[in-house]
């Protein structure tokens, strides 16, 4: 197995720069998901690593040897595309082998290969088809078969799911990680989906403007983001933001969201508290409660609700708090009049909080 190793890496068209020395290192056999809002430069790491662009500056190394000069099919990596790039005349066995038989396979070889290939993703009752005889999930795996037969040092996946729909997404996204546990194969994924990262991943990079912000198992960057962008970005749905300032101390501090809301927070570290600085309380809707009429809890605060998108199991309710769009994740079927008044609590100790000028994560002491 390979590790893929980015040092300081650069990318500029003319006098513009859209990747500003990334640093990343793919452990050998991990599965690494580069996530982030459209034109955030996911997608041209992964092209520059494949040698599909040019590297401005810094250096890109696949195992112990530096690819920046190395042509794409001298690199010993395999890449899956969002659209398949499959050939429309020719059959499953022939796009699946196609590789094969430009490196000089016989014919024995490239049948014995393409069947091995075919067994690890149900294709062996397609072999003879055409494309055009597959539904979008089949042909996503004929891509993914293309690549399995060159057993290449590192799989790079460029939003490979995006054209399928929500349930096939869902079941490729499970091949996907049967296929890396049965494999193993070092691989980076690309995707704007941030429930594939969660799912996918080993380690997800989250990218911003051209700069990672974060690095993390998905658990630590889902409970520890280092900033509210990570944290707006993360989770599904994300998580709420609200902003207000901060007043009391360090000790026993408290966010103040307007005149009639002010929260209290556990113990900050000193050098996370200013008294009256601007900052973000981070809700994630799973943690936030309904208070109905007559519970014992007081509400922390209340809400006005815009409305509910029942789930079934769950349902979602969009509401203002203290004039700011929330959304809370309650369980079961949940019913309100439009405009209604409702109260919510959750655990002090579930929230996070955010700096207001740079969203920078401020830190709560640890507690034992």
């Amino acid at each position: 197995m390979t590790n893929v190793t980015l040092q300081k890496v650069v990318k500029r068209y003319g006098a513009v720069e859209v990747v500003h020395g990334v640093d990343l290192e793919v452990k050998a056999g991990e599965f690494v998901v580069l996530v982030g809002p459209s034109g955030c430069g996911k997608s041209t790491i992964l092209r520059m690593i494949a040698g599909l662009e040019e590297v401005s500056g810094g250096r890109i190394s696949i195992g112990d040897r530096v690819v920046n000069r190395v042509a794409p099919k001298d690199r010993d990596v395999a890449m899956v595309f969002q659209n398949y790039a499959l050939y429309p005349h020719l059959s499953v066995e022939q796009n699946i082998g196609f590789g094969l038989k430009l490196r000089g396979y016989n014919k024995d070889d490239r049948h014995k290969l393409v069947q091995d290939a075919a067994d690890i993703l149900g294709l062996t009752d397609y072999l003879d088809r055409r494309p055009a005889d597959l539904s979008g999930g089949q042909r996503q795996r004929v891509a993914m078969g293309r690549a399995i037969v060159r057993d290449p040092s590192v799989f790079l996946f460029d939003e490979p799911l995006s054209n399928l729909d929500a349930k096939l997404r869902n079941k490729m996204r499970a091949e996907i990680k049967r296929l890396h546990s049965r494999l193993g194969t070092t691989s980076v994924y690309v995707t704007h989906d941030q429930v594939e990262a969660m799912t996918l991943a080993d380690r997800i990079a989250i990218l911003r403007d051209g700069e990672i912000e974060q690095v993390g198992t998905p658990i630590e960057i889902f409970t520890n983001p280092v900033n509210a962008f990570v944290a707006g970005f993360m989770g599904s749905p994300p998580m709420n933001l609200i902003p207000g300032h901060l007043a009391g101390t360090a000790k026993a501090p408290a966010i103040v969201l307007d005149e009639e809301t002010s929260i209290a927070l556990p113990a900050l570290k000193e050098d996370s508290f200013a008294a009256q600085i601007g900052a973000q309380l981070g809700l994630r809707p799973e943690i936030i409660q309904l208070v109905a009429a007559g519970d014992t809890e007081a509400p922390l605060a209340y809400i006005d609700v815009d409305l509910v998108e029942p789930l079934g199991m769950e349902s979602l309710v969009h509401a203002r708090l203290c004039g700011h769009e929330i959304v809370i994740k309650a369980p079961g079927v949940v019913s309100f009049d439009t405009n209604a008044r409702a109260g919510i609590t959750f655990a002090p100790q579930d929230c996070h909080l955010f700096d207001g000028d740079k969203g920078a994560r401020l830190d709560f002491e640890a507690t034992s």
